[in-house]
């Protein structure tokens, strides 16, 4: 059974630009930088503002959507009696959905397969209903904490001023001496969205990281015009252009990058899944030359997309290297055994496979190969080498976003505050001159 917490599964989740996890570590060490440098600035107000805005949201960032597509899958889907596991993808092609029934892993598979292609109008509006409905519940999720959010600071505020008014009246007598807030950092937000669909509507619904964009969208549209004074307006701004850019577009960036050098300087290529790469079978077969036959045959049913789909799922093919590869890095998927746990071999014919990426693994297994053969090294060399490349490009991807969120945002956040001479914390100048006023 799969999914030990090994190396190579961290490697992979961590270079892997499609998992929530990488996101998620992102996000906490930029919410844990932003809401210090509240708390460093001085004004417990705006630290604890902070606080429920950064964690707050990245509870509902990350847990809405796939909280949200559950309970409607239990409700919505099943009242249809209609299976909530199967991709809606695999009804564009009819070869491949017949091929997806025919080896089907289950007969309750197989059935539900056929029940979904008989209503597949209904399958395809229930799938699109569930995406906007999770999509949009999240973003009002959102909504509500952020009203929660600014009527707790503003009656936090309030109860300070009152204590502190009460204080000075019982030792001066009377009237009211001002106090200013402590320098606190710049108001943090979190994101969500209204993105437009470039590249395809599929991409925003089957793929977690672009649904999220749409939820970032909407956040970030919402800061920037609800900002609540021009401190919160250049705050968000800072935050949510380094967030965009550090979580979504740098990562793959530099893993291309830093690909490319190990390419161009150690003439090895490290664009394989980490799993692969650290698969003792995987180097075995270059050890004893069947990668070769394994190659040709996967190769020989490239020819059409129905014969490529054919070859990963028939459980004839379960020994193919290619093919035990593909479902390594889960671009062939697997049905589960536990929450955590897939089978090893026995394909999920319910799920979509993405055969550019199927044939992809096989282009880059031959790529390597030839590298190999041209390296001059012995096996042991060659494969340390590339390891220990792959393992370096995904650390020094990771470190480099989470050591921009996590220290270089919040310090360029706090230093335009500085330099600008905007150092208190103006909602709470507001919410105090208010107060004053009403005296």
């Amino acid at each position: 059974m799969i999914s030990k917490l090994t190396a190579s599964t961290i490697y992979s989740t961590l270079g892997n630009n499609s998992s929530l996890i990488p996101l998620g570590i992102k996000d906490v060490a930029n919410s844990c930088g932003l809401t210090a440098a509240s708390y460093i600035a001085g004004d417990k107000h705006e630290g604890k503002d902070r606080f429920i805005d950064e964690f707050g949201t990245q509870a509902i960032w990350l847990g809405g959507i796939p909280a949200y597509k559950y309970i409607l899958d239990k409700t919505l889907f099943k009242y249809f009696k209609l299976d909530s596991e199967i991709d809606v993808r695999i009804f564009k092609d009819k070869r491949i959905l017949t091929l997806a029934k025919k080896f089907a892993p289950s007969k309750e598979i197989k059935e539900n397969l056929k029940n979904a292609a008989k209503k597949q109008k209904l399958f395809k509006t229930l799938t699109m209903a569930k995406f906007v409905a999770s999509t949009a519940l999240t973003a009002l999720s959102y909504f509500g904490l952020t009203k929660f959010r600014h009527k707790y600071t503003e009656g936090q505020i309030k109860k300070e001023y009152i204590e502190n008014k009460k204080k000075i009246s019982e030792s001066f007598g009377s009237g009211y001496i001002p106090f200013s807030s402590k320098f606190s950092a710049v108001h943090s937000s979190k994101r969500n969205d209204q993105i437009s669909f470039t590249g395809g509507l599929q991409d925003f619904m089957f793929n977690p990281v672009k649904n999220l964009m749409i939820v970032d969208a909407v956040i970030t549209g919402e800061r920037l015009s609800h900002s609540r004074n021009p401190q919160d307006f250049m705050g968000y701004a800072i935050k949510e252009g380094s967030f965009w850019t550090f979580m979504y577009f740098a990562g793959p960036l530099f893993a291309k990058a830093l690909e490319k050098h190990s390419e161009k300087i150690h003439k090895k290529s490290i664009d394989l899944d980490a799993r692969v790469i650290e698969n003792e079978d995987f180097k075995n077969a270059f050890k004893n030359g069947t990668i070769k036959s394994q190659l040709e045959a996967f190769k020989s049913q490239s020819s059409s997309g129905a014969d490529m789909y054919k070859f990963a799922v028939n459980p004839e093919n379960n020994e193919n290297l290619i093919v035990k590869m593909a479902k390594e890095s889960d671009v062939i998927p697997r049905i589960k055994t536990s929450f955590f746990k897939k089978h090893p071999t026995t394909v999920d014919t319910r799920k979509y496979i993405d055969l550019d990426d199927l044939k992809g693994v096989g282009e880059k297994i031959e790529k390597l190969l030839s590298q190999y053969e041209e390296s001059g090294q012995d096996l042991d060399t060659f494969f340390k080498s590339v390891r220990k490349l792959k393992r370096a490009s995904v650390i020094k991807n990771m470190g480099a976003c989470i050591g921009a969120l996590g220290i270089l945002a919040p310090a360029i956040m706090l230093a335009v505050r500085f330099l600008g001479g905007d150092k208190d914390y103006q909602v709470k100048k507001d919410v105090e001159a208010k107060l004053n006023s009403q005296a």
